[in-house]
């Protein structure tokens, strides 16, 4: 997790966070859905990564549904503030639903959600903006950011609302640099100055890794390649 210390840094504590319960679940259910695997994975950036996050497959009606729930435990979990919901198209439109009927039905909070188009609608009800109003404070829900292009996006679209973002939330940090020495998250955490929470991060693949005896033999290559590129 990326938070601000006193002097109003972006720096990273998920090194100080065991693996939470939530975590622990959150995992075996990537794992038995096949959107969390281990092997040899060619990344964009050309590396050779020993496991492969790829959140397109909580694909059914059911995986949805739980992904919401993980969700809703995240951002409870963080305790944020926030007045508003709001997914990135495409992929941020099923998770603010998911995530704010979870948030609804287990924890009692009819929170408002907010998408936008791809492009601005200029025929019946019109603008670029669908669901509630945007007001307050605005938490951005998102699947990763690989290299933060469509946080930018979404940020800028924003600049001419009269908002606040109070937060982004993603389902899995690499906790590996991008570009320079920051990770992605770190970059758009710096850029922006907003808090940038995730789901599960490294720290905790690694955490479940260590615990789990079918795993094990992955855990030397996820370490290693953590050395190479972790921050």
């Amino acid at each position: 997790m990326l938070i601000k210390n006193s002097l109003g840094e972006v720096v990273n504590n998920m090194s100080d966070n065991p693996l939470k319960p939530f975590q622990k679940e959150f995992i075996e259910f990537a794992l038995a859905q096949g959107v969390l695997k281990f092997g040899e994975f060619k990344l964009k950036s050309g590396r050779t990564s020993p496991y492969f996050f790829n959140s397109g497959l909580f694909d059914s009606g059911l995986a949805l549904a739980k992904l919401g729930h993980f969700y809703a435990l995240a951002i409870e979990e963080a305790a944020l503030d926030y007045d508003v919901i709001l997914g990135p198209a495409y992929k941020g439109i099923p998770l603010v639903c998911a995530t704010t009927i979870a948030l609804a039905s287990e924890f009692n909070k009819d929170v408002p959600y907010v998408f936008n188009r791809k492009e601005k609608k200029d025929h019946g009800e019109g603008g670029l903006w669908v669901g509630a109003p945007l007001k307050g404070k605005v938490l951005i829900v998102d699947d990763v950011i690989t290299a933060g292009t469509a946080i930018a996006e979404v940020m800028d679209l924003l600049s001419s609302q009269p908002v606040e973002v109070a937060a982004v939330v993603v389902a899995m940090d690499r906790q590996e640099k991008a570009t320079g020495e920051l990770s992605a998250i770190q970059e758009v955490a710096k850029k922006f100055g907003i808090q940038v929470i995730s789901v599960i991060g490294l720290d905790q693949l690694l955490g479940f890794i260590e615990q789990d005896d079918n795993l094990k033999e992955h855990l030397a290559q996820v370490q290693a390649y953590r050395a190479e590129y972790g921050v």
